[in-house]
């Protein structure tokens, strides 16, 4: 076991990172090639070996036990970033039913699932603005800052987790719904003014006129949506790190 020992205490520091880069948007899922995120994963990981204490020697059942959790806390912080993507495809999904394009759902290839195409493009700008404020340089930072924390080991689970749990479903909830709002509230407006119009004038045909005209006007609203969307984007970068970093917490 001893000629192994090297090579196992490099494995376990390659779960955390690894798990990361697997699941978190920027690194994970069909957003990069299978051979970049390994490459991705080893080189991060040979930069944490000099400075992360690793456990000298643990036994077979503590080693699974201490992989478990370094499984656990590396998707904690990636959910984290992944509920901030999920909370921009929650915008583009109420987008899409607003206006009525829900019905030409495709298969959305960086997800796998049915996917609205303002899903796709709010989690597109969503991801684009992550990169542009470095957001990938502070995903890192905490992961390295994450064995200081949560060091390598045993741990167990803390009640915290559920609370961290619902933080990252607020920030889901909150983002989208801020993001779709002046969609929302401009849709409620041209259908209060449909339903005058009707009363005032019965013969119109509604149903002909009123589809175009919500979609036209729900189309100019998206695209002033889309130019302050950075910059509420960019608002809930830090807290969903921090709630993926207190979920990490919860198994130390």
């Amino acid at each position: 076991m001893s000629e192994f020992e090297p090579l196992v205490r490099f494995g376990l520091l390659l779960v955390r990172p690894g798990m990361l880069i697997a699941a978190a948007p920027p690194f994970g899922a069909a957003y990069a090639p299978m051979p970049v995120r390994l490459g991705l994963t080893l080189l991060f990981t040979l930069a944490l070996t000099p400075v992360i204490a690793v456990p000298v020697s643990v036994g077979l059942i503590d080693l699974a036990l201490v992989v478990t959790r370094e499984m656990a806390v590396g998707l904690s912080i990636a959910f984290g970033i992944r509920a901030l993507i999920a909370g921009a495809e929650f915008a583009g999904h109420l987008t899409s039913f607003q206006l009525g394009f829900s019905y030409g759902s495709i298969v959305d290839p960086q997800s796998g699932v049915r996917n609205s195409m303002f899903a796709a493009l709010y989690a597109n700008l969503a991801l684009i603005t992550f990169f542009m404020l470095n957001g990938h340089h502070m995903l890192l930072r905490a992961v390295a800052a994450s064995y200081t924390q949560i060091p390598l080991g045993l741990g167990r689970v803390d009640g915290s987790l559920v609370a961290a749990v619902t933080g990252m479903l607020g920030i889901i909830f909150v983002l989208g719904v801020r993001l779709a709002m002046p969609l929302i509230l401009v849709l409620l407006v041209v259908e209060m003014a449909l339903g005058l119009i009707a009363r005032a004038a019965p013969g119109i045909n509604l149903m002909v006129v009123s589809q175009p005209l919500r979609i036209v006007i729900g189309l100019l609203v998206v695209a002033s949506i889309l130019a302050m969307a950075p910059g509420l984007v960019a608002r809930y970068i830090t807290p969903s790190l921090e709630a993926g970093m207190r979920a990490a917490v919860a198994f130390r």
